[in-house]
């Protein structure tokens, strides 16, 4: 009799199938997780109730420099900033909790090199090491992220949400921090439309943050 061949513990199980399955991975890609897919729609819902109203129309005209801003300027913020430096914007990024020098992400370094951008020099800074200076618009990826710099003394006139640009429009933009792959590329897909138009609005607006 033949011996038995082993088997084999470290082979991949079948990817589960069935309409739930099928869900799930829709959310992963899509939103991240099912909590950034329920923290849109509270976005969107507080977007069209016109709650945030008065971060969706800062003064462009007046705006000398973008500041993106997320929790560690290691994803989101960092990949914003090398999406606005190739539209000839003066830009910068922090974070609200991060450690000042971090790098990206390894995820995002190879996400934003599908949309052209050089990550692999880019360090975090924290929001304690951040000067403000007038002409500053920080945009938040989330409307929580907009309460908390307003408690940390930012101007709420200097602070606008980043999806509102964003095609399709979404006022929150999930943190990919540690998700799939696709839900890194949904989210930087995300991210270059919203900057992207908001370069055009810049230019339109006879912005000084235009440098080219």
């Amino acid at each position: 009799m033949a011996d038995a061949q082993p088997i084999d513990s470290a082979a991949p199980e079948p990817a589960a199938s069935g309409p739930a399955a099928r869900l799930s991975r829709l959310v992963a890609g899509n939103f991240g997780t099912h909590r950034g897919l329920v923290r849109l729609l509270l976005g969107e819902a507080e977007y069209l109730s016109g709650r945030v109203g008065p971060f969706i129309r800062p003064d462009l005209a007046a705006t000398r420099r973008l500041v993106f801003v997320c929790l560690g300027n290691i994803n989101r913020s960092a990949f914003a900033q090398g999406v606005a430096a190739s539209h000839g914007l003066h830009s910068a990024s922090i974070g609200l909790a991060t450690s000042t020098g971090a790098p990206a992400f390894d995820m995002a370094v190879t996400t934003a090199r599908r949309f052209g951008i050089d990550l692999t020099g880019h360090r975090a800074t924290d929001f304690a090491d951040y000067e403000y200076r007038a002409g500053d618009l920080l945009l938040a990826m989330e409307i929580r992220h907009v309460h908390r710099l307003i408690g940390l003394g930012v101007p709420p006139a200097a602070i606008a949400l980043l999806g509102h640009w964003a095609t399709p429009h979404r006022i929150h933009i999930h943190d990919p921090h540690t998700l799939s792959e696709a839900y890194f590329r949904t989210c930087f897909s995300v991210i270059q439309s919203a900057v992207r138009e908001l370069a055009v609005s810049c230019r339109l607006a006879g912005s000084p943050s235009v440098t080219r």
